[in-house]
């Protein structure tokens, strides 16, 4: 089985987004610095203008740096990183262990109910062949069940869709629908840490926790 790079960075490393009011200068030096501590080139990372939807790119050396209008990534091009940021959503990362295929997939609430891992699977298997029984999938910190509250309309809406064993009163519970959706492709190892980015982790930026916050990453490379 190939070496991978499968991480997901902190408060330490940094704002790695562009789009929260930080200065370009700053996201630029966080991104070198993070390149230097994982080892691999900086010019090549790409990462993505996430919208909350669920379009899904497959990318290589020859495509643009930052994809508009995305919220996953897949590529099996050797030593390309691929990074989602977040600060409450879920980023998953992907690799398929036999055929050397890796994604990193932005499922926050808008995300998730459009079922993107889903989409993102069915890409690698469209274009790569992939098994997924072969997909080892990692799930990184996120707001989780105890502290992510919304409305009744949107709780009745993950009941509706998902089932109300998601649903505790006006809280969700995005991990589990992920994973049920993982599962339901086929999908059997799956890694999830179960850090709250709201309520038990210190060193993790967290939306719900301040609406003026960076972004931490996972960062995904073959």
């Amino acid at each position: 089985m190939e070496n991978i790079l499968a991480v997901f960075t902190d408060i330490n490393d940094g704002n790695l987004a562009y789009h929260v009011g930080d200065e370009k200068t700053n996201v630029d030096k966080n991104r070198k610095n993070l390149a230097k501590k994982y080892n691999y080139d900086y010019k090549k990372l790409v990462s993505m203008n996430q919208t909350h939807g669920n379009t899904v790119q497959i990318v290589d050396l020859n495509s643009e740096k930052i994809i508009d209008n995305c919220d996953g990534l897949i590529t099996n091009t050797k030593d390309l990183p691929l990074m989602v940021m977040v600060a409450d959503c879920i980023p998953i990362l992907l690799h398929d262990e036999k055929k050397g295929v890796i994604a990193a997939i932005h499922a926050g609430r808008n995300s998730t109910f459009l079922r993107i891992a889903e989409v993102a699977i069915n890409k690698m298997k469209e274009n790569f062949g992939t098994n997924p029984l072969d997909i080892k999938a990692t799930l990184g910190p996120s707001i989780q069940k105890c502290c992510y509250e919304v409305s009744i309309e949107l709780s009745n809406i993950v009941k509706t869709s998902f089932g109300s064993q998601f649903v505790k009163g006006r809280y969700i519970d995005l991990q589990a629908i992920n994973k049920a959706i993982l599962r339901e492709n086929g999908v059997e190892k799956i890694e999830d840490p179960t850090i709250c980015t709201k309520c038990t982790s210190k060193v993790h930026y967290s939306y719900r926790k301040n609406h003026k916050t960076g972004r931490f990453s996972g960062i995904i490379k073959l």
